[in-house]
């Protein structure tokens, strides 16, 4: 089995860091050879795995004939069983002749415009029931739609001694109750009503102060800063910025938040579970999907600061016999849908049947 595996972005965030989990579970495979194709300088080369080749094109805006005639040369020069595609750009520019080969499998991670991106692939992957329903229903054959979830791999705790040195470098002592958010600082993100949110909780609950430790970074970086600091919460925030690995803060965390307004999947949901980490999230899409309400998660309504504060408070001062609690059966949920091996085997197969021509 050869495939390629095309992204166009050039930052890190929740598509990108899937695209490089799963080319690198896929090249693990001994008779799996596997390409990531990207643009020159995007921040997945820094982090590809060394048993997956490389190889770029300039994935321009717009139409960029010039990239859809190189990506053909690297189709026709590597002559794989399958070409994957992740997000619009690559999408669009991935334009395989009818003379190929190759099978064209578009993996959407949202809810995207399918016409004039999508529409021309082989087959589509969505990785909630959700939005392999919105596929069909834009006019997609249901017959070439699949659904295949996204996976984390189950963390093992970050060694004390690291733990020690966050809390020194960011201020955070031993007996702090510790909240913990990341992701871009784009609206859809919510992280407006998540500081709203932690201005309505008490100062401390059951005697310990509460801190807020964010990661991340975008364009509304400077808005959310000048939003904090006109509360009465800067003190007890901590902004870490954008952290290429987080599983430490993880780790640091009592309880992880989601506060999206649009999430479709809800990768840090996952990734709290596999830290042992109890989740709280809004009811996004994929919120609903991935969590079962006060099993392996609790979960807020939308753009409800009020709602989230009081879950908050509620959920700390239960204490840590309810948030291990939370956390099992969290870490659970990956173990049993979202492991790498489930995730990788889904693949594997639904390339295989690809290689047997529809009829």
């Amino acid at each position: 089995m050869r495939s390629i595996h095309i992204i166009g972005s050039r930052g890190l965030g929740g598509a990108e860091s899937f695209f490089l989990r799963l080319t690198s579970a896929l090249s693990e495979r001994s008779e799996h050879d596997v390409i990531a194709l990207t643009r020159p300088k995007a921040a997945v080369v820094n982090h590809l795995s060394e048993r997956v080749r490389h190889h770029t094109a300039a994935m321009r805006n717009g139409w960029d004939i010039a990239s859809i005639f190189a990506i053909r040369a690297v189709a026709k020069k590597l002559a794989p069983d399958i070409v994957q595609t992740y997000m619009g750009r690559s999408t669009r520019l991935t334009r395989l002749p009818g003379s190929s080969k190759a099978l064209h499998v578009a993996r959407l991670g949202g809810y995207y415009k399918i016409d004039g991106y999508y529409r021309h692939a082989s087959a589509w992957i969505g990785n909630t029931d959700a939005l392999c329903e919105y596929m069909i229903r834009e006019g997609l054959p249901a017959g070439r739609v699949w659904k295949i979830g996204n996976f984390v791999d189950i963390q093992q705790r970050t060694p004390n001694g690291k733990l020690a040195k966050l809390r020194h470098d960011y201020d955070i002592n031993s007996n702090n109750l510790v909240l913990f958010s990341l992701g871009r600082f784009i609206e859809k993100k919510g992280f407006e009503d998540l500081l709203d949110a932690f201005a309505l909780m008490p100062r401390h609950i059951n005697g310990r102060e509460v801190i807020l430790v964010i990661a991340g970074d975008g364009p509304l970086r400077k808005e959310l800063h000048k939003r904090a600091n006109s509360m009465s919460i800067r003190s007890r925030l901590r902004w870490v910025g954008w952290q290429a690995q987080t599983g430490p803060f993880f780790d640091l965390a009592d309880v992880a938040i989601c506060p999206s307004r649009d999430e479709p999947f809800g990768n840090v949901i996952l990734e709290a579970w596999a830290h042992s980490v109890p989740i709280v999230s809004t009811a996004t899409l994929g919120a609903r999907e991935l969590i079962e309400p006060d099993i392996d998660g609790v979960v807020v309504p939308m753009r409800d600061p009020q709602a989230m504060a009081s879950c908050l408070k509620s959920l700390l001062s239960e204490g840590e016999t309810v948030w291990r609690q939370f956390a099992a059966c969290g870490r659970g949920t990956v173990a049993k849908r979202y492991s790498r091996s489930e995730i990788v085997q889904s693949y594997e197969s639904l390339y295989e049947s690809l290689r047997t021509p529809w009829i």
